[in-house]
C-alpha cells in the first residue's frame, strides 16, 4: 500500500515552492517525484487538487499527498541465478557476473539483471518512482564483473543516490591494463564527456565552459569532473600491469577513459583499446596470445563500502575477479619476471 502524507504547513514555510516543501516534509520522496505527484493531481491542498509544483506554499493549509499503488513493473520477472551477497527489506548486495546487462534498453530488453531482481524479489518491492522495480542506483557495464548495490524502496534509492553523488562511499576496482602506469600509484583528474562523432564511446574533455584539450579531446562534448585514484598491484613481464582503481566520482565508462587517457588501456576493452599495443610484442607467445583473444574489457569491481541508508551501518563487501579474469592472471604468472 501507498503512503499517504499530511503536512500542515507554518509561517516559517511562507513562500516556498510547494514540491521543494513537500519533499524536504515528507523525505521518503525526491523533489522531482514530488514534482510528479503534482502534475498528476495526486497533492491536494486544503481539499483542492494542486496542479503546479511551483506554486507558493500557503501558512496554515493543509496539504495532502496521495500516491498512487505502484505501477506493475514494465520489465517482465525473469528467473536467473543471482549471486547475492547481502539482502534485508531495504537493499540487495550481488556479484554480477560479466555478459549481463544492467537495464532494459533497446537491443537487450529481457535477460536483464532488473529482469532478475524483478523475480528474485517480488512483492518485497516498495516501487521507485511510482513503478515496483528495483532502485539501480549505480551501474556497471555488461561485460565489467562485480559488486552492486539495488534499492529496494523509494527512500533507501533516494539516501543511497545522494552518497553516490557526495562520494560518501568506498568503491574499488582490479583492471588490467597494457603497459606499466608510471609513478607506480597517482591520481587521474580529468573530466569526462560524450564523444560527439562517436555516440558510444566517452572521451576526456575540459569541464562544460573551458574549451576543449587535445587531440580525441577535440571530438567531444563538454563534459563533467571525475577523479580516479589508482595503484599498480602487479607487474608481469613488464608489459601489463594489475592496477587497483577507486573511484571518487562515477562517470561513464570512468576507469575505462581515464585509463586509456594516460596511455593504458584496459586488455579487451572494444571501444577505447583502439589498435594493439606495440608493448604486446614483448611479451612471451603465450601470454601476448591470451592477452589478445581476452573477450571483453579486464575490469572488475572488486569492493563496495557503504552506510546503510536506513540503520547507518557500516556495510562492507569484497569479490574476487571471476573465473576468466583469474585464468588470464595465472598465465601471465607463468615464467614471469
Amino acid at each position: 500500500m501507498s503512503q499517504t502524507h499530511e503536512i500542515t504547513a507554518t509561517e516559517a514555510d511562507h513562500g516556498q515552492r510547494v514540491d521543494r516543501f513537500l519533499a524536504e516534509r515528507i523525505g521518503g520522496l525526491s523533489r522531482s517525484r514530488v514534482k510528479a505527484l503534482i502534475e498528476e493531481g495526486h497533492v491536494t491542498r486544503d481539499g483542492e487538487t494542486l496542479t503546479e509544483p511551483a506554486q507558493p506554499v500557503r501558512p496554515g493549509s493543509l496539504y495532502r499527498v496521495a500516491p498512487p499503488p505502484p505501477a506493475p513493473a514494465r520489465p517482465q520477472a525473469q528467473a536467473m541465478a543471482l549471486d547475492i551477497l547481502f539482502e534485508d527489506q531495504h537493499l540487495i548486495v550481488l556479484d554480477k557476473p560479466a555478459g549481463l546487462v544492467v537495464h532494459p534498453a533497446p537491443g537487450n530488453m529481457d535477460g536483464t539483471l532488473v529482469n532478475g531482481l524483478l523475480a528474485h524479489a517480488g512483492e518485497e518491492l516498495e516501487g521507485i518512482g511510482g513503478e515496483k522495480r528495483p532502485g539501480i542506483v549505480h551501474r556497471l557495464d555488461k561485460d565489467t564483473s562485480g559488486i552492486m548495490v539495488v534499492a529496494k524502496s523509494q527512500r533507501a534509492h533516494q539516501i543511497l543516490s545522494d552518497a553516490f553523488v557526495a562520494r560518501d562511499l568506498d568503491r574499488e576496482y582490479l583492471a588490467l591494463a597494457w603497459g606499466v602506469p608510471s609513478p607506480g600509484e597517482g591520481v587521474i583528474e580529468a573530466a569526462i564527456g560524450r564523444h560527439t562523432t562517436d555516440r558510444k564511446r566517452m572521451a576526456v574533455v575540459e569541464q562544460r565552459n573551458r574549451g576543449v584539450q587535445r587531440g580525441e579531446m577535440a571530438g567531444a562534448s563538454a563534459g563533467k569532473h571525475a577523479i580516479t585514484r589508482y595503484r599498480t598491484e602487479q607487474v608481469f613481464h613488464g608489459a601489463v600491469a594489475l592496477v587497483r582503481c577507486k573511484l571518487m566520482t562515477g562517470r561513464t565508462h570512468q576507469i575505462r577513459v581515464h585509463m586509456a587517457h594516460i596511455g593504458h588501456p584496459l586488455v579487451g576493452d572494444p571501444v577505447y583499446l583502439r589498435r594493439i599495443p606495440a608493448v604486446s610484442r614483448t611479451l612471451p607467445e603465450g601470454p601476448r596470445e591470451a592477452l589478445l583473444a581476452f573477450p571483453r574489457q579486464a575490469l572488475h569491481a572488486a569492493s563496495l563500502g557503504f552506510a546503510h541508508p536506513i540503520s547507518g551501518k557500516n556495510l562492507s563487501f569484497r569479490s574476487e575477479p571471476p573465473e576468466d579474469f583469474r585464468k588470464l592472471l595465472a598465465i601471465l604468472a607463468c615464467n614471469n619476471e
